[in-house]
């Protein structure tokens, strides 16, 4: 028969020493996110509108719709 006690186990601090680690994991996890959504969503995007607006000529888009028969307050 093994006479070994068990170590008690710590209980002072438990909670604080976990949350720790956990706000520091949760702090990173929300990091590597936001950066993600800035340069894969954000950016991205900034860069499709500059290239849409970069050729587009309002004026060539109204001539067209109105030959179309869109708008009818002009003839």
């Amino acid at each position: 028969m093994a006479s070994g006690a068990l170590a008690k186990p710590q209980m002072r601090g438990l909670l604080a020493r976990r949350l720790r680690f956990h706000i520091v994991g949760a702090f990173f996890v929300a990091v590597g996110v936001a950066c993600a959504c800035k340069f894969g969503v954000a950016e991205q995007r900034k860069k499709a509108y500059a290239d849409f607006y970069r050729n587009d000529d309002s004026m060539k888009d109204f001539e067209e719709m109105r030959r179309a028969g869109i708008f009818q307050s002009t003839k």
